[in-house]
């Protein structure tokens, strides 16, 4: 049950953490801060990937499976 919570927990981080890097985005013309948008958008994209693994991890964890 705590795991379940912990995974909505990092999930909600993610859509606000999304949510604030596609902000920038919203400028018509490209330029530092649109550029250190889609840095940002990047970033959080691969921490979104690696909290998934880690989600996973956890899961297959309380399950019992090693990998």
């Amino acid at each position: 049950m705590k795991i379940i919570t912990i995974l909505k927990t990092i999930a909600v981080a993610l859509v606000v953490g999304v949510v604030f890097a596609t902000l920038p985005g919203c400028q018509k013309q490209e330029g530092p801060a649109e550029r250190a948008g889609k840095e940002v958008d990047q970033a959080v994209d691969k921490a979104g990937q690696q909290i998934e693994k880690a989600g996973e991890n956890i899961q297959d964890a309380a399950k019992g499976d090693k990998k």
